[in-house]
């Protein structure tokens, strides 16, 4: 596997840390030469290629993915890793903050993705790899502006499959649930429980853990991989069973 993605040049969106810092760092593992396109690309060490981007600003989008191609001299993946998060219930956010984080999670996708497009189209290996949500799928309580931002971005990735597949170039998505992030990491620090929050977090995964960044890392590296050829318009869920698993409870006490 170490040879994988070999002669090839992938592009991360929110390289700069967490999942798609994971992620960059293990296809470059792998034999991919990577550029991390980030606000702030200050851990990006070598080999990776920072490349300071806004997804929201498309001549940023633009310049960044025209300074890879020129870097590098193709481009064959695109990780669509770049999102913010948001609480609350439908009332909780205005207007300006439904229109941010749309701006980042749906149309920062729509303008990375329009920029690589005519260089993936001459890569015998082009892929798109989105990062979604289990909230495009599962309704979670205090999520509503979040799982619309992701359920958008679930309908993109088949839509763009579908777009796509007659150019070669195939779209997925991770569905990934919980995962232990600095963002995570804050939203606990923030309540008025930290310990009790984290356990029902985990309680709420069947495998009663969060999912942590290298097992998205992994999932993002299928998806992208030469060998997962056939797999187009597919969304895989890395979420400890939370999606597809109905299990009971943990007894609180040993059967007699």
């Amino acid at each position: 596997m170490a040879g994988e993605f070999e002669g090839l040049v992938a592009l991360v969106t929110g390289g700069g840390s967490g999942i798609g810092l994971h992620s960059a760092k293990l296809l470059s593992s792998r034999g991919a030469q990577v550029a991390c396109l980030d606000v702030s690309v200050a851990a990006v060490d070598k080999p990776l290629l920072g490349v300071a981007a806004d997804v929201t600003d498309d001549a940023s989008v633009q310049r960044a993915v025209a300074q890879v191609v020129e870097h590098f001299g193709t481009l064959d993946i695109v990780v669509n890793n770049a999102g913010i998060g948001a609480q609350g219930d439908i009332s909780a956010n205005d207007d300006a903050e439904w229109l941010r984080v749309l701006d980042v999670n749906v149309l920062g996708i729509v303008r990375v993705t329009r920029a690589a497009l005519p260089y993936l189209r001459n890569s015998r290996h082009a892929c798109v790899v989105n990062i979604c949500s289990i909230v495009a799928w599962s309704g979670l309580p205090n999520r509503a502006l979040y799982s619309a931002s992701k359920g958008a971005v679930l309908a993109l990735t088949l839509a763009m499959a579908a777009d796509h597949v007659r150019d070669g170039i195939r779209v997925n998505c991770v569905n990934p649930g919980t995962v232990d992030t600095p963002w995570v990491a804050r939203l606990l620090g923030a309540a008025a429980d930290p310990a009790a929050e984290r356990a029902a977090l985990e309680a709420r995964q069947p495998m009663g853990r969060l999912v942590n960044v290298d097992e998205v890392a992994h999932a993002i590296a299928y998806l992208a991989s030469p060998g997962a050829a056939s797999t187009t318009g597919t969304a895989l869920a890395v979420d400890g069973g939370m999606y597809a698993l109905r299990v009971p409870p943990k007894p609180t006490h040993e059967k007699l």
